[in-house]
């Protein structure tokens, strides 16, 4: 499929600044430096100003396990720009997010090394030597119910991938032929969390809640016609589904179902029922 690529297993390097902690904490406990120093530089370090329209949280990979994300829309090219270039040279792995071309290109310009996915609208940086082939977390599924959900869907899977996840995609699976998802039920069987991708009606989630035990992100998606209502109809029928336990994040909000998702298969025990 032009513009869905895959991509080998993640391996979280230590950041630049989590390797600048604990060279702090050691010269602490060295007595190198007094706890006062160490306070002033960890003020210093936890948030980095962007001339004067952004402030990086440089801090968040630490606290959350992931770290902050540049969303392109509402910002200019050359702001684009300037924050992609900041949170490179913190060291470690960041994600652009709903990137026109231009600003795509101008994320691309800044650090050459970053990989543009158009489908997802998603530019993305590793530093070299973060990827490795090790095992990854999950495994999860990103099913889609129809290709015009695609964007959609890929930036769940390309985020989720990101965060340490072994992505599996099943697409083009929707309730208009339900046979193409019983197909696939023994695989998503295997799956330590689904996300489900839907626009129209929406009924998608409620028929994969039905049929597997796993935890289940449901993402309403802005496709349809009339009455979907820029996928109103399918978020409110997956606030509504039948299923139970379905966990529905906002309209076409791909990136934080992966988050969401990667919040949930880090907890996975591969031996669980």
């Amino acid at each position: 499929m032009r513009g869905v690529r895959r991509l080998r297993p993640l391996k979280r390097s230590r950041s630049v600044l989590e390797g600048d902690l604990n060279q702090l904490l050691r010269n602490l406990a060295a007595g190198k430096v007094d706890p006062e120093q160490v306070l002033k530089q960890l003020r210093e370090m936890s948030f980095e100003a962007v001339e004067d329209f952004a402030t990086v949280d440089t801090y968040r990979d630490l606290r959350c396990g992931f770290p902050e994300v540049l969303l392109g829309e509402g910002k200019s090219a050359e702001q684009c720009r300037a924050i992609a270039a900041k949170l490179a040279e913190k060291g470690g792995v960041f994600l652009a997010t709903r990137l026109d071309e231009e600003k795509a290109a101008a994320v691309l310009e800044a650090v050459p090394q970053a990989e543009h996915y158009p489908v997802a609208r998603l530019v993305r940086y590793i530093p070299q030597g973060a990827l490795d082939g090790v095992s990854m977390r999950g495994p999860a599924a990103v099913v889609s119910a129809g290709t015009s959900d695609l964007p959609v869907a890929e930036e769940a899977a390309l985020t989720a991938e990101t965060l340490g996840l072994e992505i599996h995609r099943i697409y083009d699976v929707g309730v208009a032929g339900l046979h193409r998802l019983l197909a696939r039920r023994e695989e998503l069987d295997r799956m330590a969390v689904v996300i489900v991708v839907a626009g129209m009606e929406g009924a998608l989630p409620s028929v994969v809640g039905g049929l597997i035990r796993r935890p289940i992100v449901a993402v309403p998606t802005s496709i349809g016609y009339g009455v979907a209502a820029g996928g109103f109809a399918a978020l409110l029928g997956m606030l509504t589904s039948c299923a139970s336990g379905v966990t529905v994040v906002n309209i076409d909000n791909g990136f934080g179902a992966g988050c969401a998702a990667a919040r949930i298969a880090r907890q996975w025990d591969s031996g669980s029922p």
